[in-house]
């Protein structure tokens, strides 16, 4: 009796122990020759997102600070007629409302639209250096899901091309490479593609905020020149 259950414990746990499991090497590997070629493009362009991302997002962050006092203080310089005395604060913060500012108390003396045409001119360079590669995570959120569709279709075609060669005779086995490429490549450029979405969204954001600043400080300062003494 006891052999009895033995035996059919036996038989029951031993399809349990040959299950397998499969890590994301394993996956990435039984993709074959194309998908390990795609994954690695896949890869490429998530380090580029990331690096971008982690680049801008200092750098914004740095032109995002602000000191509350910085417009008083130029007020209180300018009534003053210590234009280098304003200058020489603007230099010492080396944020872009700094330099927008900076670059209007270079031009007093002038017609105001010439003051204001140097302001916007100067917001315009500041505005570009934020936006700086930015654009590349914009262009990697739309190519790296296009990219693991193109393995997408790599993959049903070599599993095509087994099915073709089979002879009427399918077997699951044959048809795994093609769809490991399949599957893994479509997985693979949807996480990169999201990944880029999501962060150039962000920086996109943040980026404004500094826009914002930047033209509030330069509407206020304009007001400066045009309140009487």
């Amino acid at each position: 009796m006891n052999s009895f259950f033995q035996d059919n414990l036996q038989e029951i746990t031993e399809p349990i122990s040959t299950e397998k499991t499969l890590s994301i090497y394993d996956l990435i590997v039984s993709g074959g020759l194309g998908g390990q070629i795609i994954i690695g493009v896949l890869f490429i362009l998530l380090v580029v997102a990331l690096y971008i991302y982690f680049e801008r997002f200092f750098a914004i962050k740095a032109a995002s600070k602000e000191d509350k006092n910085f417009m008083n203080q130029i007020k209180e310089a300018i009534l003053k007629g210590k234009l280098e005395a304003a200058r020489d604060l603007c230099k010492s913060k080396n944020t872009p409302t700094a330099r927008l500012i900076d670059k209007g108390i270079s031009r007093i003396g002038k017609p105001l639209d010439d003051i204001n045409t140097a302001i916007e001119t100067a917001g315009k360079l500041e505005i570009y250096q934020l936006e700086k590669n930015v654009s590349v995570l914009a262009t990697i959120s739309g190519a790296a899901p296009m990219i693991g569709f193109l393995g997408t279709v790599i993959g049903m075609i070599l599993a095509i091309h087994e099915i073709a060669n089979a002879g009427g005779q399918i077997d699951i086995k044959m048809l795994s490479d093609g769809l490991y490429t399949a599957m893994t490549t479509t997985v693979a450029g949807l996480i990169v593609g999201i990944i880029a979405y999501v962060t150039y969204n962000h920086l996109v954001v943040r980026t404004n905020k500094v826009v914002y600043q930047m033209e509030a400080k330069s509407v206020e300062f304009l007001d400066l020149l045009n309140e009487p003494v």
